[in-house]
C-alpha cells in the first residue's frame, strides 16, 4: 500500500464517529486535496477549547468563519469578538463563482450559500446592540485583577464594596466607583476605620489612576444599566439556526485593558450564569477571540491566572474558547495545553527568531509519518492548515494539511446601511440600547459628601459672623462718645455760684448789720 492509500485509511479510522460533526474541507497529500478524506471534528469535543493560528493573509478570518456557520447549522450559537472588522459578511449569503466551484470540486465537497441568524453587538462607539455590566457585578476580585491591584489595594476595594452592600448603595458604573473612593477618604474617613479599620489614602490614590486609565480607555460606556443576560448570546430559532453574535470591536485595537476586561468579564458572566452540563452531545455556546494577544500582552499575572481558571473550569459548562491569533506563542503555555482542536495556517520565517518560532510551533502537532511539519508550515497556500482534533474518546487526531472549505457567506463586509439595517431591526436594540442612570452610590454620597459640606460652610459663617460680631461690638466701643465731663463741670460751676452768692449774701447782710449799727 503506497504513502497516499496509507494516509486515506488513517482519515477514514480517525473520522468515524457515532455522534454529528463538522466538516472543515478535505485532507491533502503532497499539496494535493484528496477526494472523500474529509477533516471532521465531532460536535461532542467543541468544547474542549480550540486555536487558530498563522501569518497574515493566510485565511485565518475565512476559518473562522466557515467554523461559526458550521455551528450554526448545527444549531449551536456562536460569539465572535471583531477586531478588525472583517466577519459581518456572515449576515449574508456568499455568492459563488468559478473558482470556488473548482475548489469544491476538488474536495468533493458541494458548495451552498446559506442566510443565517446574525446579530451585531457593541461595547463602544461601534454600531449595534450595547453590552453592558455593572461594577456590582464584577465584584472586587475580579475588579482587582483587571485593575493590577496588590493585595492592599485589593483589600481596600473588597472594603469598599462590603461597605456598600451595607449601607444600600448601588455600585453600577465608573462614577459610583470613584465617588466611594472619594468619600471613604473624605468625609467617611472616620466612619470607615470606625466600622472597618483604617484606609490608607495613598492607596485608595492608586486605585483612582487605574480606574482613569481604565475610563481613558472608553470603559465608561461599557460599565452601567441595562445590564447584558448572557442567555441572549444563547439563542437558536425556530429553523434550527444557532444565533451568530458578532461584537464589533474595530475601535478599541489601541485599547487592550478595556478588551481583556469585556472578555473576562464575558466569561466569568457564563461560568456564574450556566448550570453544569458534563459532557453533552454538542456545546452550549462557543466564543471567537480574534487578536487574541490583545487579551494576553497586557495582562497581569493574576489576571491570567483568572484566565486559566476560567478555561479550564468553563467547559463542564458547555462553552468551548477559540483562540484566534498569528503565532501559537501568543496564547501562553498553560492556556494553549488546554486546547483540543488546533487549527494552524501557513508561517512565515523571515528571521532566525522566524524559524525558532516554527519549530516551537511544530512540536504543538501530533508527530506524523506524512509531513514534515515544521516545513510544511511554511509551504501551506492561502486556505489551506493543518489541522487537528480530538475524537469522541478525547483521543487527539491524525495530523492533516487541510484544503479548507469556502464560507458560505459574503466573503467581504457588510455596508453601513447593511449594519444599521441589522441593529435597528433586532429586538435586542430596544431591549439594552437605552440610556439608564438611576439613583445609586453617586448620587447618594454625593448629596452625603454635600450635606457635609454645606455643614462645614454654614459652621463656617457661623464661626466668622461670631468674630465679625466681636470685631465689631469692640470697635463700636472704641469709637463710641465719652461722658461729657463739661456737665459736671457745670454742676460744679452752679454749685459754685449757689456757695459763692450764699456768701455775697451772708457778707452783705453781716455787713448790713454792722452797716446799721454803725448809723
Amino acid at each position: 500500500m503506497g504513502k497516499k492509500e496509507d494516509f486515506i485509511k488513517q482519515m477514514n479510522e480517525a473520522s468515524q464517529f457515532k455522534g454529528d460533526y463538522i466538516t472543515l474541507g478535505a485532507s491533502m497529500i503532497d499539496g494535493k486535496p484528496i477526494e472523500g478524506a474529509n477533516v471532521k471534528i465531532p460536535l461532542k469535543t467543541l468544547n474542549r477549547h480550540g486555536l487558530i493560528a498563522g501569518a497574515t493573509g493566510t485565511g485565518k478570518t475565512k476559518t473562522l468563519q466557515v467554523l461559526a456557520e458550521e455551528l450554526s447549522l448545527k444549531g449551536i450559537p456562536s460569539v465572535l469578538m471583531d477586531i478588525k472588522g472583517d466577519l459581518s459578511g456572515l449576515a449574508k449569503p456568499g455568492v459563488t463563482n468559478e473558482h470556488i466551484e473548482k475548489r469544491h470540486a476538488a474536495m468533493g465537497i458541494p458548495y451552498q450559500t446559506h442566510q443565517l441568524l446574525v446579530e451585531l453587538f457593541s461595547i463602544s462607539e461601534e454600531n449595534g446592540v450595547r453590552m453592558k455590566a455593572t461594577v456590582s457585578e464584577f465584584g472586587p476580585t475580579l475588579l482587582s485583577k483587571i485593575l493590577g491591584l496588590n493585595d492592599t489595594q485589593g483589600g481596600i476595594l473588597a472594603v469598599l464594596f462590603k461597605y456598600c452592600d451595607d449601607h444600600d448603595l448601588p455600585l453600577l458604573d465608573l462614577k459610583d466607583l470613584r465617588k466611594t473612593l472619594q468619600f471613604i477618604i473624605g468625609e467617611g474617613k472616620a466612619e470607615i476605620s470606625g466600622e472597618y479599620g483604617q484606609i490608607s489614602s495613598a492607596s485608595v490614590n492608586t486605585i483612582m489612576r487605574k480606574i482613569i486609565e481604565l475610563e481613558q480607555q472608553g470603559a465608561e460606556r461599557f460599565f452601567g444599566e441595562t445590564s447584558f443576560d448572557v442567555k441572549d448570546l444563547m439563542f437558536t430559532n425556530s429553523q434550527g439556526l444557532g444565533q451568530i453574535s458578532i461584537l464589533r470591536l474595530t475601535d478599541i485595537q489601541n485599547k487592550p485593558k478595556l478588551f481583556s476586561t469585556f472578555m473576562l468579564s464575558l466569561l466569568a458572566e457564563l461560568y456564574e450564569t450556566l448550570p453544569e452540563a458534563g459532557d453533552t452531545d454538542k456545546p452550549k455556546l462557543c466564543l471567537f477571540i480574534d487578536e487574541a494577544h490583545l487579551v494576553f500582552d497586557e495582562a497581569t499575572d493574576a489576571l491570567l491566572d483568572q484566565i486559566e481558571v476560567i478555561i479550564k473550569l468553563i467547559r463542564s459548562k458547555g462553552v468551548g474558547i477559540y483562540f484566534c491569533t498569528q503565532l501559537p506563542t501568543d496564547v501562553p503555555d498553560v492556556v494553549l495545553s488546554q486546547l483540543g482542536l488546533k487549527i494552524q495556517h501557513a508561517l512565515r520565517a523571515f528571521t532566525a527568531k522566524d524559524r525558532k518560532a516554527i519549530k516551537k510551533a511544530a512540536e504543538n502537532y501530533p508527530l506524523t509519518d506524512f509531513y514534515e511539519t515544521d516545513e510544511l508550515l511554511t509551504q501551506l497556500g492561502i486556505g489551506e492548515a493543518l489541522v487537528t482534533g480530538l475524537n469522541e474518546k478525547g483521543i487527539p487526531t491524525p495530523l492533516a494539511a487541510t484544503f479548507m472549505r469556502g464560507p458560505a457567506t459574503r466573503m467581504d463586509i457588510l455596508s453601513p446601511k447593511e449594519i444599521n439595517d441589522i441593529v435597528e431591526y433586532s429586538t435586542l436594540t430596544a431591549k439594552y440600547n437605552h440610556e439608564i442612570d438611576r439613583r445609586s452610590a453617586y448620587e447618594i454620597l454625593g448629596e452625603k459628601i454635600n450635606a457635609a459640606k454645606n455643614e462645614e460652610r454654614r459652621e463656617e459663617i457661623r464661626e466668622q459672623e461670631a468674630k465679625e460680631r466681636k470685631i465689631k461690638e469692640k470697635e463700636l466701643r472704641r469709637t463710641a462718645p465719652k461722658p461729657k465731663r463739661k456737665t459736671t463741670a457745670r454742676r460744679k460751676s452752679q454749685s459754685d455760684d449757689i456757695g459763692s452768692t450764699i456768701i455775697k449774701e451772708l457778707t452783705r447782710g453781716l455787713f448790713g448789720i454792722l452797716g446799721m449799727k454803725r448809723r
